[in-house]
């Protein structure tokens, strides 16, 4: 019998996308616990800083088998839909040997770009692009930031699905405002469902989508430097990156296994600050925890294990003292 691996061809494949702090990782871990036991599913996942935390919060809060998880972090998704991500990609797609991939772009990304990047001529015959699924908070339609931003319109340009998350925090007419935000500004014929806590059926991803996207061979740039999450942390026991687009700003750090944070102090920290979204996982004292903030205020959640403690803040300005602030919840 030969040992050969079959060449993988026409994995059905789902881009997830939506702007910051609607949902996406709550709804791949909703639909990472319901996969079919039977199959191996592939999770690409893009961030907009360098440090890369949705890889660990992902790893530390599902408990589904067969499932592989990779991340490309740092910066615009037209640097991540160029060579990183093709390498990442093709690494996960080999590791994996999948039965479904789900790619979730940055919410500051423009996920037309990796659309191209899944259309190209290699790619057509290793994958079979199904529906594009698009998490919205309909509350933010009548703010301008969100309704005048290139990237939330694209998002919603190239959906098969819109996905209202946070129904059970919509006022009376707002799901009334999202059908008619899409059937203006979406593709023609796209559904539009609603959620709560990013729950939504395995049969959504199904289908392939409607949408064709002609591959942009000019459109070539990256990093030259190694991105903060490669790197090896210094004898400070913490390093530091800092990235900026699409109006927005990050500033992440990563400490070594060896720093313990106080989760009390630590919390009471991330409550004060007054940004846009912020991602973490510390070691503490009490065990190990990620951190999700949002506007609709921070979450904690028990993880299994990870490797080092990370924290990525997104925010319009940026605070020069949190690198002390952060520095004052450690453990002597």
């Amino acid at each position: 019998m030969s040992s050969k691996r079959q060449p993988i061809s026409a994995v059905p494949t789902n881009i997830i996308t939506g702007f910051l702090g609607v949902g996406k990782t709550s709804a791949i871990l909703q639909l990472m616990r319901n996969k079919p036991e039977n199959e191996r599913w592939a999770v690409l996942v893009n961030e907009f800083g360098e440090i890369g935390i949705d890889g660990a919060l992902l790893q530390g809060q599902h408990q589904q088998q067969q499932v592989y998880i990779r991340e490309v972090p740092g910066g615009c998704m037209c640097c991540a839909a160029g060579l990183p991500m093709q390498i990442a990609l093709n690494q996960l797609l080999s590791e994996s040997t999948p039965d479904r991939l789900l790619i979730e772009p940055t919410g500051l990304g423009h996920p037309k770009e990796v659309l191209q990047v899944l259309s190209s001529k290699y790619y057509q015959q290793v994958l079979t692009l199904n529906k594009t699924i698009t998490l919205v908070d309909a509350r933010n339609l009548s703010d301008a930031r969100y309704t005048n931003h290139e990237t939330f319109n694209q998002q919603i340009a190239i959906a098969d699905t819109v996905i209202g998350n946070k129904l059970d925090l919509y006022q009376t007419d707002e799901q009334q405002q999202l059908r008619e935000y899409v059937a203006q500004h979406g593709r023609k014929g796209a559904q539009v469902l609603f959620s709560k806590n990013g729950q939504m059926d395995i049969s959504c991803l199904q289908g392939v989508t409607a949408g064709s996207y002609a591959p942009d061979e000019h459109h070539h740039h990256g990093h030259n430097k190694p991105l903060a999450s490669e790197q090896i942390i210094p004898e400070s026991g913490y390093l530091k990156a800092s990235n900026q687009g699409e109006g927005f700003n990050s500033i992440g750090w990563r400490f070594a296994p060896n720093k313990v944070f106080d989760r009390k102090k630590l919390c009471l920290l991330l409550l004060s600050l007054k940004v846009e979204r912020i991602k973490a996982v510390f070691i503490t004292s009490s065990g190990v925890f990620g951190y999700n903030y949002t506007s609709d205020g921070l979450s904690e959640a028990e993880l299994d294990d990870c490797l080092e403690s990370r924290i990525e803040v997104i925010a319009d300005q940026l605070d020069d003292g949190l690198e002390a602030r952060l520095l004052e919840c450690l453990l002597e």
